[in-house]
């Protein structure tokens, strides 16, 4: 099944030198652009991630720090990456928790803007949770009757979770072929930065989401611990994360203006 879209819609997979949102790189990325009328455009790009690749990671996807040594960094190919993707919806596998932050976090370094708020954002892999409970690998068997030869290949996990999306929207009907739709069925309910740091609670109230903190409003600790705003910017979070809190900051700060010029 063709998915039903209004724009286009941006389906990635990255492979990465780790796991840290906050300190790892990427060192490849595939992606794949679905046009309303179908039509495909398919880019895949080694990067050098200009740290060391972890041995772990290495043995995932295979990917060797000689193998990226004289690729371009992300910073040289982060404006042209970031104007091909504009105004198009995203989706990846796993990609709301691992694959957008990281991306993120990668043109916040370069310099680049990209706001990923500004498109709807399906996750495949919370869709296949919801649905059936498994893995990439047991996923496009199971949606596509075929077995991932190339999985933990960028180019590879990237097809397959094309595939699997569209088997997804073929096999229940209760998934509507849309995208705003696909977005909010799959989205991590309540969460603001894409780290999961930060939340919401029933009254749509920033909180904490970890730490000694973790339930209660960022507004109250702000209040009562100033410096833990200094810690948060000091510490090795996502640089999204840093945004987001940096933004409650300044409107705590405002608002403390306002209420001493309304006491005086």
């Amino acid at each position: 099944m063709v998915l039903d879209l209004k724009r286009p819609i941006i389906v990635f997979d990255i492979e990465s030198t780790g796991l840290s949102i906050a300190e790892d790189r990427i060192v490849e990325i595939s992606v794949i652009k679905v046009h309303p009328d179908g039509s495909r455009e398919h880019k895949t790009r080694r990067v050098n991630p200009e740290i060391p690749i972890s041995e772990e990671s290495r043995e995932i996807h295979g990917i060797s720090n000689e193998d990226v040594k004289d690729c371009p960094t992300f910073k040289q190919i982060a404006k042209s990456l970031a104007e091909w993707m504009s105004g198009c919806d995203i989706a990846g596998f796993n990609s709301l928790k691992f694959d957008i932050p990281m991306l993120a976090e990668e043109f916040l370094r370069a310099g680049v803007e990209f706001n990923f708020r500004d498109s709807l954002m399906v996750d495949v892999q919370n869709i296949f949770h919801k649905m059936e409970p498994r893995t990439l690998v047991a996923a496009y068997r199971f949606y596509c009757n075929k077995e991932l030869d190339k999985a933990h290949s960028a180019e590879g996990d990237t097809l397959a979770t094309l595939e699997v999306l569209e088997a997804q929207v073929q096999k229940y009907p209760e998934l509507k072929n849309d995208v705003e739709f696909l977005a909010s069925f799959s989205e991590r309910a309540n969460i603001v930065d894409f780290a999961g740091r930060i939340a919401r609670n029933s009254e749509d109230e920033p909180i904490f989401n970890f730490g000694k903190h973790k339930g209660k409003r960022v507004i109250d600790v702000f209040k009562k611990e100033p410096s833990y705003y200094d810690w948060m910017m000091k510490g090795e979070f996502a640089r999204d994360t840093k945004q987001v809190i940096t933004d409650i900051w300044m409107k705590y700060k405002e608002s403390e203006l306002k209420d001493l010029f309304n006491t005086r």
